[in-house]
């Protein structure tokens, strides 16, 4: 009877492992539209696609399959939002993926920013990343910005180095800010709180991945701070007004395994807005 009970019971553990992995590929694409409403139908659009926590230790897509989703896709811009692997003898398996995303011919470009896992990576190691990366067109911002120009309407860029790893300078990347529509790119989405004075029009994050193990929600994300204890872990959200995505991420981290989590392809439709007079809003 013991015997029968642990076989069962073995039986029902391999289902739901099963289960569980198969879950990391059915990759959901979604599509989020930000300002519409408060915008006239001649403002510019900008059309991104955000991808963040490749984790490519634990992938379930290939960059083949990878580019066929979006290869039919509207695309003005990409971007990375962090944790692309931990580990040196990952770093080629990032190329591939890099080449496919040049092939989608983006307007303006590739930007990216690194998470906690990126930095697990020390010295040398790190600059291959950092360097590989810029090799194949990505322009990664430690809290840095740049700026480009969408029919006329300046959008500054503000890559916001990682928060969980006590990395960000909200000071240095506004340094220089100019009046325009502010996208923030960054890795963990804690930063938000300390951003009452910061304007940003956008902010694309990552790094919780949606709980990627949740029974029935991702309690084991608590010790990640604030908005995890809050239980804002993905999708769509404002503070004080101001908007702000959290992806799920593309990959896995420790096991490559999801449960009440999916992988994410966000395509975002940013409408800019007529530029700010001010980058800094007083406290």
């Amino acid at each position: 009877m013991k015997l029968l009970f642990f076989v069962v019971l073995a039986g029902f553990l391999f289902y739901i492992v099963k289960k569980a992995y198969n879950n990391t590929k059915k990759i959901v694409m979604n599509k989020v539209t930000i300002n519409q409403e408060s915008m006239s139908e001649d403002s510019p659009k900008l059309n991104i696609l955000q991808l963040s926590d490749l984790h490519l230790e634990n992938i379930s897509i290939s960059p083949d399959e990878l580019y066929k989703k979006l290869k039919d896709e509207p695309i003005d811009l990409i971007a990375l939002t962090g944790d692309f692997l931990d580990r040196k003898r990952t770093i080629p398996k990032l190329v591939p993926y890099l080449k496919r995303l040049n092939e989608l011919n983006t307007k303006y470009g590739i930007y990216a920013v690194l998470g906690n896992h990126d930095y697990v990576l020390r010295g040398q190691d790190l600059q291959t990343l950092v360097a590989t990366l810029k090799q194949y067109n990505c322009m990664v911002l430690q809290n840095e910005n740049d700026v480009i120009m969408i029919d006329g309407h300046p959008l500054n860029i503000i890559g916001i180095d990682d928060f969980s790893t006590d990395r960000s300078s909200l000071e240095a990347s506004y340094k220089g800010i100019q009046a325009g529509t502010n996208l923030v790119l960054t890795h963990d989405p804690t930063i938000v709180l300390h951003m009452k004075r910061y304007h940003f029009d956008y902010l694309l994050s990552g790094h919780f991945h949606g709980g990627q193990i949740c029974y029935p929600k991702a309690y084991h994300l608590r010790k990640m701070g604030e908005l995890a204890r809050k239980n804002i872990i993905k999708g769509f959200h404002k503070l004080d007004g101001k908007p702000f995505y959290i992806s799920e991420g593309l990959g896995q981290t420790g096991v490559n395994i999801r449960i009440g989590s999916r992988p994410e392809i966000t395509l975002h439709q940013l409408s800019l807005a007529v530029a700010h007079k001010n980058v800094l809003i007083a406290t």
